[in-house]
């Protein structure tokens, strides 16, 4: 049996003979009591009475109609689900970020697409830079939104540039240069309060190279896996800290959050994905972020 056969017998029966069937298919109407006689002898159950002019069902004939109909929207509503997966409507996609790091770019996009996508199923996972790559490598998550890709990861994913997020001297609201912007120069002498390198080694090796080229090496105190507490060390008085701006906390009064004079004092944000699991659904992401990217920031 086939899901012509089903068509073709609720056609005559919708239609109620032959004749008005075959007009309606454009199949001459030889062909379609052939696929009929042929259904009910499959079924070895009668489904028509032929009479002249009009075509009848028999009860059983009424009961396989209803259920056939039955198939045939399910067999219909299974093509259209899987057409719109291929145009990337509906499915799964999980995406990785990192918190502090996104700004209102990011969460504009997400909520952007779940309106125009409402049958696809969204799931964020909070996790560092360094973990996302890995996330990617294992297909944990479909897209990142991350920080430069450290080796070996840059050689297996792809990414794209988002924006610059500047680097910002956080320092106690009484220090000599708490009034910006900063040269990184004359923080020479301070004591450093940096998060971990393995919570971010692309911000960590930023600070150490943007050090480096103003001729010094960053006396680094103490170090701290999250950024809220990096800047509560500043705030007790441990050293001064160089964060991304998206991390500063306006309402923090005993605090500075000076912008750094140096052009290169910045971190770009990253949208990462795996080229062997680039799907409808990730393409359409993708494709919707890049549309809406800033051109500056």
């Amino acid at each position: 049996m086939e899901l012509r056969h089903l068509r073709y017998f609720c056609a005559v029966a919708e239609n109620q003979g032959f004749s008005r069937t075959a007009r309606a298919l454009h199949i001459s109407q030889s062909a379609i009591s052939e696929q009929i006689s042929s259904l009910e002898k499959e079924l070895d159950v009668p489904l028509l009475i032929r009479g002249h002019p009009k075509v009848a069902l028999t009860p059983h004939g009424e009961i396989f109609l209803r259920e056939a109909k039955k198939v045939l929207r399910d067999a219909d509503h299974a093509v259209e689900m899987a057409r719109r997966s291929v145009r990337g409507e509906i499915g799964t996609l999980t995406i990785g970020f990192f918190t502090g790091g996104t700004g209102t770019f990011v969460p504009a996009m997400i909520r952007s697409f779940r309106n125009q996508y409402p049958g696809v199923r969204i799931s964020l996972v909070d996790m560092v830079p360094t973990v996302q790559s890995e996330a990617l490598m294992n297909g944990t998550i479909d897209v990142a939104f991350t920080r430069p890709l450290d080796p070996p990861f840059h050689q297996h994913l792809r990414s794209e540039l988002l924006y610059l997020d500047p680097l910002i001297a956080v320092l106690p609201k009484d220090h000599r240069l708490a009034k910006g912007p900063v040269d990184i120069r004359d923080l020479a002498g301070e004591r450093f309060v940096l998060c971990a390198r393995e919570t971010s080694s692309a911000v960590f090796d930023k600070i150490i190279s943007l050090c480096s080229e103003a001729g010094f090496s960053p006396d680094i105190v103490t170090t701290s896996r999250v950024w809220s507490s990096v800047v509560m060390l500043v705030q007790a008085g441990e050293g001064i800290a160089l964060l991304p701006s998206n991390l500063q906390q306006r309402g923090a009064r005993d605090l500075a959050f000076c912008q750094l004079k140096s052009a290169a004092a910045g971190i770009g944000l990253m949208m990462a994905w795996h080229p062997n699991r680039l799907g409808p659904i990730q393409k359409a992401f993708l494709d919707l972020v890049r549309k809406n990217r800033p051109r500056s920031k």
